[in-house]
């Protein structure tokens, strides 16, 4: 059983940077395959970014601006955002899978594990 707890979340200006983490319990962080999502009231969830055995990965909409990245010390997903824009307000998870394949899944249907989320608020 894998379990998530997100952090980091807040509200900023436009242009701003803001750090979110994804604390992961019953699983090392280094072999997971996890990515974070976000969500607002009318849309799915988006693929922002995720890593697994295959590589990292992005989004269009947040390439060039938000870095993903492990560490395996605090056993964290990291998500650092720059650059920060109001389109980028929204509700981010984590999610990971129970099994890492040799191909990155990006829809949200192949998570099994989800955290509760973080709220992000970007105004301009």
């Amino acid at each position: 059983q894998i379990r998530l707890t997100e952090s980091g979340g807040g509200e900023v200006q436009s242009g701003d940077s803001l750090r979110l983490s994804c604390l992961v319990s019953g699983r090392a962080v280094a072999s997971a395959a996890i990515s974070w999502y976000r969500q607002t009231p009318n849309i799915s969830r988006e693929f922002v970014a995720g890593t697994g055995r295959s590589g990292t990965y992005y989004g269009d909409s947040v390439k060039g601006r938000f870095i993903i990245f492990k560490d395996d010390a605090k056993n964290t997903l990291e998500l650092q955002m720059n650059n920060l824009k109001p389109s980028d307000t929204a509700v981010y998870y984590c999610a990971a899978r129970h099994s890492a394949s040799a191909t990155f899944m990006y829809t949200p249907l192949h998570y099994e594990y989800w955290g509760q989320g973080t709220r992000v608020t970007v105004s301009s």
